[in-house]
């Protein structure tokens, strides 16, 4: 094999003009990978220079200043070149995959798994095969071969001379792409969705508006009979979707954000970016939702942070938190009751509270304020060593009783003979069974 000048150029113009690669790029590559290659032959020591040509596409070369035989690298040059060559289509078609999918970023793409293998789903998509990894599908779901699936572009990067793209199905954007596909009006650019909080596989809460009066923003999102949102709730595994109308005005907003509880009064403390809503007794745990569900999503969306308490209850930390600032050294009860005023409601508050704010409620110097906030510093620490004592006292005690019932339930067994049934033991029937099973559904 010998060294192809009109070849080499063809090959070098043909990459330039199809692939979009700089041509004295190729040039400069393929001289060092012909360097590379005559120094393995002549040693790593050598001081080794070849040029090619760029109008000839002729070689010259040399070696500790002396010239080096044409035929040499000739032999040299063909191989290690085709070689480079193909290395640069290989890099320009990968940079052009990782080029087309970065703009896809944040983007749904729709695929067909491949396989399903611990725990991450490769998916094809086009050209190339993508990975839907176990921490971005949405927990619970699992995906077979020849399923189509739909997920996010959430990351893409180049691995040697492939593209690794990874895809997420728990993304908070999957839920705005589903809404933009179906449902037209936010296509349209009518219906906006201006604020969305996720919490994949479980809910997920959307806030929108609509730029005609004439359309109903959250009508047009469920559908009629609900069949728009089946749709994107089918997609996200069964995950239930709280659509909620936006406002500009956060003591709108925020009960808006907390349905389907009642809200009675919205409070909000603008230093430091919190929400005291008040509910009714009964209200109280649909508005905190399971395991703090609602409140946490109602926050995601407001960007406020919302407590929910009664007012029964408010006014007891108020009166706990401006008895609790007074015993600091250096408060006033004026000022305890201004913090208050403004939210801060425990000494973790104050911990965090701006120097200069308190400084300026209170008229107070540098010194003053300094050790006001020492002095909750270590009011905060001491309060969560209480309360974590407290909260493993109650689990030994939760333990406690659970081993003590199990113990008398050993006994009472123990004490009924064999084939006896106590007074109030149930008695399995038909109807009984029916309305077991309607129970569990």
């Amino acid at each position: 094999m010998s060294w192809n000048p009109g070849e080499v150029l063809r090959l070098v113009d043909s990459l330039h003009r199809d692939k979009n690669i700089d041509s004295e790029y190729v040039f400069q590559a393929i001289e060092s990978a012909l360097v590379s290659a005559a120094r393995k032959q002549y040693g790593e020591e050598s001081e080794v220079v070849i040029t090619i040509d760029r109008a000839a596409g002729t070689l010259e070369g040399s070696r500790d200043g002396e010239a080096i035989d044409p035929e040499v690298i000739g032999r040299i040059g063909a191989q290690t070149a085709k070689q480079v060559i193909i290395q640069k289509i290989r890099e320009a078609e990968r940079d052009a995959l990782v080029e087309e999918f970065e703009e896809q970023i944040g983007q749904m793409v729709s695929g067909v798994v491949q396989r399903a293998e611990g725990g991450a789903t490769t998916v094809a998509l086009g050209p190339i095969e993508a990975i839907l990894p176990r921490s971005e599908q949405i927990p619970g779901e699992s995906h077979h071969a020849n399923e189509r699936v739909r997920a996010i572009v959430y990351e893409v990067r180049p691995q040697g001379n492939r593209v690794k793209v990874v895809l997420s199905r728990n993304h908070p954007s999957l839920v705005a792409r589903l809404f933009e596909q179906e449902i037209p009006e936010i296509a349209d650019g009518v219906i906006t969705v201006n604020a969305m909080a996720r919490e994949p596989g479980y809910r997920s809460k959307v806030a929108v508006s609509s730029s005609d009066t004439r359309v109903d923003c959250v009508g047009a999102c469920v559908g009629v009979r609900g069949n728009r949102i089946k749709n994107i709730v089918d997609e996200l595994s069964g995950e239930r979707i709280d659509i909620v109308r936006w406002s500009d005005d956060p003591e709108v907003l925020i009960p808006n954000s907390l349905q389907p509880a009642e809200v009675e009064q919205v409070l909000l403390c603008d230093m430091i970016g919190r929400a005291i809503v008040l509910v009714r007794e009964d209200q109280l745990s649909l508005a905190i939702g399971r395991r703090g569900q609602n409140v946490r999503l109602a926050s995601k969306l407001s960007g406020w942070d919302i407590e929910i308490m009664t007012a029964d209850e408010l006014e007891e930390q108020i009166e706990r938190a401006v008895s609790g600032f007074c015993e600091l050294e250096g408060m006033t009860e004026e000022l305890a009751q201004s913090l208050v005023e403004q939210g801060y409601l425990s000494y973790d508050d104050l911990e965090v509270i701006e120097p200069d704010a308190l400084q300026e409620m209170g008229g107070l110097t540098e010194e003053q304020v300094e050790l006001i906030v020492n002095q909750a510093e270590v009011r905060a620490r001491q309060a969560e060593v209480v309360a974590s004592e407290a909260r493993r006292q109650r689990k030994i005690d939760k333990i406690e009783e659970e081993m003590r019932a199990a113990a008398e339930a050993d006994a009472q067994q123990s004490s009924t003979p064999p084939g006896a049934t106590t007074e109030n033991a149930p008695v399995a029937t038909e109807n009984s069974d029916q309305d077991g099973d309607a129970n569990a559904t």
